[in-house]
């Protein structure tokens, strides 16, 4: 049998379900090993053991009287520190709510523990979600196991080192600039950022605990170490939000296609706007001729008709605008009227942007989603980089905005990292992220699966195909 810390979410509720183990000892396996292992990585920041171990012994009690269970009844999992967890503290990185305790549980938490999971506690965010490295002043430095001078990505980058380190099988994340995508691709795991609108995320912070407002861009999604504990992830958590729930119902279109010669494929692996590394490009290549090789047919110049230049751009202006809500009206006033150039006065021109300019990117972002309409008329998927590089060393110099990357020998802004993750982002689209292979470094790259609106199921089943092809990453050294 397949150790427990590197079964998938299925493979233990199927285990568990056969009785071949109990949900307790499965949750002291979890325990054991965050124990043990944690210490460099410091992925997961706060555990509830006396909680975690009395909803364990209930289910195995349940079992055992023949009562009808969900489908992760008895796994044990953690959960990102920005979704709000019924009586366990929830901080969102933020000394502010060091000690927030909810009274309720963030939407997608409260489908995960209707399934039967067990939460065993927390992972470690940057403050409010907002960065491309997991740290904050309340828990410290997350680390990547590939690799503990690096980051593992923010801002589910707690959630992905928790994965690749087999602390637990499955996670929530939040993507509303490259939150899920990003990590998976640098802590070598898989994540699914869902079509936007898909599943109700209230609960999560920011905003402030108690906040309604569902973010422009902004979604929940599965992250996991195997597709199909995305596929299950994300068929749990998708449905109608709570505005919508008393008529509306969810269902979504069934895959374009399950073989690999039926896929229409194309591939958009580099640009001039935001090149990537040398390295990394070649191992996109290599699996794109992989695919070849097993029958697939793949266009490496179709492209939607807009360029990735003007859609980061549009995709910066709204991501920019979709946070202003945390701040001041006169911190906003202050940004709106910068008049300075450079990465830095840009985004604080976008907070502090006019509503009559927020709708002329919205109509931007609106053109933009048709043109991918008219290209997946004759096009199943498009795969793209996730990012310019692996996975960087930590850096938490300040201001972030002044932070740079280098990239094949030139310096390169550090928000420029997220460019790739505009296409899908700004357009709402479905992007499933696989990881591909090491680099000479021993750091992980992932490639990003991007799909028609609400098409996840064609992402999901073209994440599957690339998953069997590229087989499993080596586990992280030591773990």
């Amino acid at each position: 049998m397949t150790e427990i810390h590197w079964m998938s979410a299925g493979e233990l509720a199927g285990a568990l379900d056969r009785r071949e183990l109990s949900s307790r000892e499965a949750l002291e396996h979890a325990a054991d090993r965050i124990a043990r292992l944690d210490g460099p990585i410091n992925a997961v920041v706060l555990t509830d053991l006396d909680r975690a171990r009395s909803e364990a012994a209930a289910i195995d009690d349940a079992r055992s009287a023949g009562v009808a269970l969900g489908p992760l009844a008895g796994v044990p999992m953690t959960i990102k520190d920005s979704f709000s967890t019924k009586d366990m503290v929830t901080t969102s990185g933020s000394p502010t709510l060091a000690d927030h305790v909810p009274t309720e549980d963030a939407w997608p938490v409260a489908a995960m523990r209707s399934a039967g999971a067990v939460v065993v506690g927390k992972t470690n965010l940057p403050i409010w979600a907002g960065d491309l490295q997991s740290y904050n002043d309340v828990y410290g430095t997350t680390s990547n196991p590939y690799d503990i001078e690096r980051t593992p990505g923010g801002s589910s980058g707690g959630s992905a080192a928790a994965l690749a380190s087999g602390f637990t099988p499955l996670e929530i994340g939040s993507d509303i600039g490259g939150s899920i995508r990003i990590p998976s691709h640098m802590a070598g795991v898989v994540g699914h950022k869902p079509s936007y609108g898909i599943v109700p995320a209230h609960g999560q912070i920011p905003g402030p605990p108690g906040t309604l407002t569902l973010a422009d861009l902004a979604v929940a999604g599965p992250m996991a170490r195997s597709v199909a504990d995305l596929e299950l992830g994300l068929e749990l958590m998708a449905g109608p939000n709570r505005w919508e729930h008393p008529a509306w119902r969810l269902e979504l279109p069934r895959t374009r296609a399950t073989d690999i010669g039926s896929f229409r494929v194309a591939a958009w692996l580099d640009d001039d706007h935001c090149p990537i590394d040398t390295e990394s490009r070649t191992m996109l290549e290599n699996v794109v001729d992989r695919l070849r090789t097993e029958g697939a047919t793949v266009a490496d110049d179709a492209r939607p008709s807009f360029s990735l230049e003007k859609v980061a751009t549009t995709f910066h202006a709204l991501l920019q605008a979709a946070l202003a809500g945390g701040e001041s009206r006169e911190t906003i006033e202050v940004f709106a009227a910068d008049e300075g150039t450079g990465f830095a006065s840009d985004a604080r021109r976008s907070l502090g942007m006019r509503h009559r300019e927020w709708l002329s990117n919205n109509e931007r972002r609106l053109q933009m989603r048709r043109q991918w309409e008219v290209f997946f008329e004759d096009h199943d998927v498009m795969l793209m980089p996730v990012c310019m590089l692996p996975a960087l060393r930590h850096d938490h110099s300040e201001p972030f905005h002044a932070r740079t990357v280098e990239v094949n020998g030139k310096v390169r802004s550090y928000w420029e990292m997220i460019s790739w993750m505009a296409p899908a982002g700004a357009c709402y689209l479905p992007a499933t992220v696989v990881p591909v292979g090491l680099t000479r470094a021993g750091l992980p790259v992932g490639v990003q699966i991007v799909g028609p609106y609400l098409n996840d199921k064609t992402t999901l089943a073209f994440a599957q195909i690339v998953s069997d092809l590229v087989g499993p990453l080596p586990t992280p050294p030591g773990f």
